[in-house]
């Protein structure tokens, strides 16, 4: 009995040890990544729809709802030269969760799109995100495509990443849920 004693005050120990250094670096930490997640959402913001500045809108008062079609809008927000809205969304792709910043113009029509944060496989959903060639090119299309927006096999115009059909279908529909959005704010 006092050895089962023993080895759960030291397995205590170690824990508390441990929890303590995790929570001291998570201390020391936070903020810096906190930062971070928010210049790189700028960063997406600015390329999707360049602007000075971007004023959040309450999308739920203007009748837009929190969930279409299994894409979470997470934020809206209008570019203060007017020259239209960015949708920032989060869906699931093939591996977990995307959230992804969306421009679209007055006419309805995306002006770009930008992946802020996934969990896709390296070398196939992640090229959606990537700097590669392949991932400029996928993200290249969406640029004046308008709600009818589709993959090839569906009929569209835009071309699947090979390999990862789940993550540019996810994509497609994040994008055609992001201009109906804007249509919705009238």
């Amino acid at each position: 009995m006092k050895k089962i004693l023993k080895l759960t005050f030291i397995l205590f120990l170690i824990c508390a040890v441990t929890a303590g250094i995790l929570g001291g670096v998570n201390e020391l930490t936070y903020r810096r990544i906190d930062e971070q997640n928010r210049i790189k959402t700028v960063k997406a913001y600015s390329s999707v729809l360049p602007a000075d500045a971007y004023d959040e809108i309450d999308f739920a008062a203007a009748g837009v709802p929190e969930t279409i079609n299994k894409v979470t809008i997470d934020k809206i927000s209008k570019a203060a030269n007017g020259s239209g809205y960015v949708v920032e969304s989060t869906f699931s792709g093939a591996q977990g969760s995307i959230t992804m910043a969306c421009g679209v113009d007055n006419n309805l029509r995306c002006t770009g799109i930008s992946i802020i944060k996934h969990s896709e496989t390296s070398g196939l959903g992640a090229n959606a995100a990537s700097s590669s060639e392949v991932g400029v090119n996928f993200r290249a299309q969406f640029v004046g495509q308008d709600g009818g927006i589709a993959l090839k096999k569906s009929g569209g115009e835009i071309d699947a990443l090979s390999g990862a059909t789940i993550t540019s279908t996810a994509v497609t529909k994040a994008v055609a849920v992001a201009i109906e959005a804007v249509g919705m704010l009238g």
